[in-house]
């Protein structure tokens, strides 16, 4: 996670964002670094994403804005082909909406209280320790 000044563009620390993605591997091996796929709303549907998720090999669940697809139907044929979007793995983001809806119960995260960003990243990562903690119970 990386917090940032509230100015800041949520796209614009993609690279920061995926540069930090270490995912140990079960056994022997490098961690994995770079995930499956990305899932966003149609927020992140820029040209500058989906080149720097192609460039990577980031398979993209994006759905096309409403905009671009008026404009692409306008061009015609010369519009090009819409974006693929897998519409079972899009299903999925709502786990990560629900998390930030649970994350905003906490008074902390929710108001921007701490005057510190390293005082903030820590709320927000003991939340997700404990939510976490509290989704898997005592499994082995």
């Amino acid at each position: 996670m990386i917090v940032t000044g509230g100015q800041r563009n949520d796209g614009a620390m993609l690279t920061e964002v995926l540069a930090q993605i270490h995912v140990p591997r079960i056994g022997r091996g490098r961690p994995r670094n770079r995930p499956e796929a990305v899932l966003a709303d149609r927020a992140y549907a820029t040209g500058v994403i989906r080149s720097e998720l192609r460039r990577r090999g980031i398979k993209t669940v994006i759905p096309d804005k409403r905009d671009q697809a008026a404009a692409r139907k306008r061009r015609g044929s010369r519009g090009g082909r819409p974006p693929a979007l897998d519409a079972d793995a899009y299903k999925g983001r709502n786990v990560v909406e629900r998390f930030f809806a649970l994350a905003k119960q906490w008074r902390g995260i929710a108001t921007r209280y701490d005057k510190l960003a390293i005082t903030y990243r820590a709320g927000v990562t003991l939340c997700a320790i404990l939510t976490w903690q509290r989704l898997l119970g005592d499994t082995p």
